[in-house]
C-alpha cells in the first residue's frame, strides 16, 4: 500500500471525537454503541470498580489476532488509532477487504477502565496489569487471560504508549514508534514465533522509515514472565508490542496516532496476505534499541550557583496530571548535571547566565513551576 493512499484512509476515517491524551470509557461508549451495527461488541468483564470491559470482533478469517489497549490507563494513543481502524472497517474500505476476509480480529479497546478514568498507569488496586500475567490477581488480568484462552489467537498485539524520554538509539532522533518481539525465556532465544513477530515488525518498520526515518526503535527485550507479552510469547503465540512515542511538539500524540494507525494496517495486511514463517526477520536486528536520552527541555550552560560559579545543564520533564478532566503538563526539574549525552525536545542555551526560581532562589532537582528566571527575566517552561 502506498503512503499517500494509507494517509487518505486515515484522514477519511479518523474518529474526530477522540482527541488528546485523556481517553476513558466515557469517550468510547457512544462509539461502541454505533459500532454494534457493524460488528459484534461484547461486554467481557468488569474492572475493580465494576466498570465494563468490552471487546469488538471484526472479520471471519482463520488467522486470528487479539489486540488490547490501555492496559496502562494513561497510554491512550493506541486506543485512538483503534477507533480510526474500526471506522475504516465499518466504512468497508476496499483496501482492507483481505483483512476482513482472511483474519478475525478481537479487540479490547480499554482493558483498564479504572486507570483510564483516573489517568494512571495502574488499576484501582494500584497494580500494574503488565506485571500480573502470572499471578492473575486482578479482574482485568483475568478478563484478558480468559479472552486469550477462548479466542486462541495466532497473533497478539500488545498496545502501549511510551514517555518522551526515549530516543531511537543513541541519537538525537526521538522514538516516535517502537516495537518489540518479546522474549519467551531467560536466554532471549530467537524462537520461531519470535521470528514471525519480528518479520511483521520489519514490514511495519520499512513502511514507517519512508516518513519518519531513524525514528523507530526496539524496546528492551529483557525477559520477565510476569509481563503479558512475555507470557503469551512463552505460550507459543507470536506477540508484538507496539509503543506510541513522541514526535516533535506532538504532546497530544495526534501525529503519532496516525503512524500507529498505519502500523496496524501494514501489519494486518501482511498477516492477511502472506504465509509468514519468520525467514524474513533478520532486518529486525538493524532497528536501534531505545535509549533513555531525552528531556522535554534542556537548558544548557546555566549558572546554578553564582557564588561557586557553578555552570551546569538543567533537564526538565513534564509531569502529566489529570486536572478537571484534562491532562496538565507541569514542568519539573529532573536533573542538574552535565547533560552532554542527552537531547531535548526543546533546547535553550543560557550562555552562562543565572537560572533561578521565580523567588530568586537557587534551582534544585524536583522544582516545579511554569517559569524560571533566566538572567533575571521570566522564562516560560509551559507547554505550548
Amino acid at each position: 500500500m502506498q503512503v499517500e493512499r494509507i494517509k487518505l484512509i486515515f484522514n477519511n476515517n479518523k474518529e474526530r471525537t477522540l482527541f488528546g491524551r485523556y481517553i476513558s470509557n466515557d469517550h468510547i461508549l457512544p462509539l461502541l454503541e454505533k459500532l454494534k451495527g457493524h460488528f459484534q461488541v461484547s461486554h467481557i468483564g468488569n474492572s475493580v470498580n465494576e466498570a465494563p470491559i468490552y471487546s469488538v470482533r471484526v472479520g471471519q478469517g482463520k488467522r486470528k489476532i487479539l489486540m488490547w489497549s490501555q492496559m496502562h490507563g494513561n497510554e491512550s494513543t493506541t486506543t485512538k488509532a483503534i477507533f480510526d481502524l474500526l471506522n475504516a472497517f465499518a466504512n468497508k474500505v476496499d483496501d482492507l477487504d483481505s483483512i476482513v476476509k482472511n483474519c478475525t480480529l478481537l479487540i479490547i479497546p480499554i482493558l483498564n477502565p479504572d486507570g483510564a478514568k483516573a489517568y494512571t498507569r495502574v488499576n484501582a488496586n494500584q497494580i500494574d496489569l503488565n506485571r500480573d500475567a502470572q499471578d492473575l490477581s486482578q479482574p482485568e488480568s483475568i478478563v484478558l487471560r480468559k479472552t486469550f484462552e477462548e479466542f486462541q489467537p495466532n497473533f497478539c498485539f500488545n498496545l502501549h504508549g511510551q514517555r518522551t524520554i526515549f530516543g531511537a538509539g543513541n541519537t538525537s532522533k526521538s522514538a516516535t514508534v517502537s516495537f518489540l518481539a518479546p522474549s519467551q525465556d531467560e536466554e532471549c532465544t530467537v524462537t520461531t514465533n519470535r521470528k514471525i513477530a519480528m518479520e511483521v515488525i520489519c514490514e511495519m518498520n520499512g513502511f514507517l522509515q519512508i516518513q519518519i526515518p531513524n525514528q523507530i526503535g526496539i524496546y528492551d527485550d529483557t525477559f520477565n514472565i510476569n509481563c503479558v507479552g512475555d507470557t503469551f510469547q512463552n505460550l507459543g503465540v507470536s506477540t508484538i508490542l507496539f509503543e506510541a512515542g513522541h514526535y516533535a511538539n506532538d504532546y497530544d500524540r495526534e501525529i503519532t496516532r496516525e503512524f500507529i494507525f498505519q502500523s496496524y494496517i501494514i501489519a494486518l495486511s501482511y498477516i492477511a496476505n502472506n504465509k509468514i514463517d519468520g525467514n524474513k526477520h533478520s532486518l529486525y536486528f538493524d532497528i536501534p534499541l531505545n535509549q533513555k536520552n531525552f528531556f522535554d527541555i534542556i537548558i544548557k550552560n546555566a549558572l546554578i550557583d553564582p557564588y561557586e560559579k557553578l555552570i551546569s545543564d538543567v533537564g526538565i520533564l513534564y509531569k502529566e496530571e489529570l486536572i478537571d478532566g484534562k491532562v496538565n503538563f507541569t514542568p519539573k526539574i529532573e536533573k542538574i548535571s552535565n547533560l552532554e549525552n542527552f537531547y531535548g525536545h526543546k533546547f535553550v542555551d543560557a550562555n552562562g547566565t543565572i537560572v533561578e526560581t521565580v523567588n530568586f532562589d537557587s534551582i534544585s532537582e524536583g522544582y516545579e513551576n511554569d517559569f524560571v528566571l533566566l538572567n533575571r527575566e521570566y522564562f516560560s517552561l509551559k507547554l505550548k
